[in-house]
């Protein structure tokens, strides 16, 4: 014979399988907070978990966007009616803070009773299940509102968690209240655990880029090559749409775009003819963060001089944290602390002002692009020495030599002329002696510059070692020889430098073929003419 259970008995079964399954619910978003899932999926199952375990008929749980500064549905589960009006649905600020309002809360949750809240103030999507009210006042109405912000220990808010239609029918008792918060909270980790997940893989995509990058210095030495590779990897590691790299014109210093990604190099945007100075105002150490700059729109802008444009921003969100026409530039300095160059990045993919993380990135594409300038620079300048004097910059003994066998086995052949010029300088010993080295390399360099400047782009200037100098000049005769001559010695006369007093120049001219028609013989007519000059006491420098 059957016996039924004492009511207390049923009672109490009743509360152990509801304790169980609120037990059941918070294990499985625990685990779900270990388990590194995405977002998406930490989502829905976070939703269905609530559903099941603690016996609501609907979840709806929407995340905030710190991009726009409100909150997107996100996952909805339990009836399709609620999932196809709310699923991808925006709320703001203004429709969430009359919902959290305090005499609403409850035990960390806020239940809006559906007497206490006129729903018409709410402009955004709601749903209201079909079902019959009571008049029980612990029964649950249609109307009636649980909301539990999902909210990180930190404090950030991760999002909002609505339910709906408990399946006991009754509004939710303080302890399943607390079960609801706990569950939220966990859900808030899961969220954020997964968010983590998704930055720490970028960041690896970031660290494996630079490691790219890095191979390239030292598999080529194109230098477009290797900058058009660092704006491939912020674009592609940093996820910033529009990125840079601008160098100055050597001839007028205005910056121009050697590399980028996601514009074209001859768009507009980027033919902005920026100098340095112009963009000086924006290298304000209180814009700088790990060693980028990002300014706002508007600051930049007032700040530019000449009422310089650029690009504007397509990407831009709203709200505290949104990316808003801001400007962001990354300079790369030389050796000397000098800036070299800059690296634009615009339109970050997430429409967010980039974290410090993320800008320390961009910091360390930065040096790459810097270490490929300087090693370019490097090898520019081991190859300009091979044939160029260091002091003076004039070409060197070894490039004249081969200089003078080109120009001499040019004339043989072709029955053509040129003209070679030997200089000495006479009484450098006194400068030297009387003013210090330093005073007479300053000497050297002035002489070379008259050099440089007097002789024509077709023939060529060279520093022979000490203070002796040469001039070739293609299809020249002694007549403009001379003139050549004379023109340095006015020149080298006409500077007010008091250390250049006393200082005579000796000249020695030769013409191929009539003095020599190899290098030996014209370098030894030149250099017996040259000697001559001298024992005649040669041009003086003095005013």
């Amino acid at each position: 014979m059957e016996t039924t259970p004492p009511r207390d008995e049923v009672v109490a079964n009743s509360t152990i399988s509801s304790s169980i399954g609120h037990l059941r619910g918070l294990l499985e978003v625990t685990r779900l907070l270990r388990g590194g899932h995405r977002l998406s999926s930490v989502l829905d199952a976070t939703a269905r978990t609530v559903c099941d375990s603690l016996g609501f008929a609907t979840v709806v749980i929407s995340l905030y966007r710190p991009a726009w500064d409100d909150f997107e549905v996100t996952a909805v589960h339990g009836r399709q009616e609620a999932r196809d009006v709310l699923m991808g649905a925006v709320r703001g600020w203004k429709d969430w803070t009359p919902l959290l309002d305090q005499r609403f809360i409850r035990r960390g949750a806020y239940f809006i009773a559906h007497d206490e809240f006129d729903w018409a103030e709410i402009e955004s999507a709601s749903f209201v299940p079909q079902m019959e009210p009571s008049d029980d006042p612990d029964a649950w109405h249609p109307e009636d509102a649980l909301i539990v912000p999902l909210g990180h220990p930190d404090g950030e808010l991760v999002g909002m968690m609505s339910v709906d239609e408990p399946r006991s029918g009754r509004k939710p008792t303080d302890a399943e209240l607390d079960v609801l918060v706990a569950v939220a909270s966990h859900a808030a980790l899961a969220v954020e655990g997964a968010r983590e997940a998704t930055r720490a893989a970028r960041h690896r995509e970031a660290l494996e880029q630079l490691l790219r990058v890095s191979s390239r210095l030292i598999e080529s030495r194109s230098i477009d090559s290797i900058l058009q590779s660092v704006c491939e990897a912020i674009r592609g590691a940093l996820r910033f749409q529009k990125v840079s790299i601008d160098l100055p014109d050597p001839d007028n210093g205005r910056f121009l775009a050697r590399a980028a990604a996601g514009w074209e190099l001859t768009d507009a945007a980027l033919n902005g003819s920026s100098s340095l100075a112009d963009i000086q105002p924006l290298l304000d150490r209180h814009f700088e963060v790990e060693g980028c700059f990002l300014i706002p729109g508007d600051v930049a802008r007032a700040r530019v001089r000449g009422g310089h444009t650029t690009y504007s921003s397509v990407s831009n969100g709203r709200g505290p944290h949104a990316w808003n026409h801001h400007w962001l530039l990354v300079p790369l300095y030389d050796r000397a602390g000098d800036v070299m160059g800059v690296i634009w990045a615009d339109d970050p993919e997430d429409r967010l002002v980039p974290s410090r993380e993320r800008l320390q990135a961009l910091r360390l594409f930065a040096n790459q692009a810097t270490t490929a300038l300087d090693s370019r620079a490097q090898f520019e300048e081991m190859r300009f020495l091979a044939d160029h004097d260091p002091l003076t910059r004039l070409a060197n003994r070894r490039a004249f030599m081969g200089r003078l066998e080109l120009e001499t086995s040019r004339a043989r052949r072709y029955g053509t002329s040129f003209a070679l010029v030997v200089c000495d300088l006479d009484g450098f010993k006194f400068v030297n002696d009387r003013y210090g080295h330093p005073a007479g390399d300053e000497a050297l360099e002035r002489v070379a510059d008259v050099l440089r400047d007097v002789v024509r782009s077709s023939d060529g200037a060279y520093r022979l070692g000490g203070d002796e100098f040469g001039l070739i000049l293609v299809e020249a005769g002694s007549r403009e020889a001379d003139d050549v001559v004379a023109r340095v010695g006015d020149a080298l006369a006409s500077s007010a430098d008091e250390r250049l007093t006393g200082l005579s120049a000796s000249f020695g001219v030769a013409v191929c073929p009539e003095q020599g028609a190899t290098p030996g013989t014209l370098f030894n007519a030149a250099d017996q003419a040259m000697y001559a000059s001298k024992r005649a006491g040669g041009l003086d420098f003095a005013t």
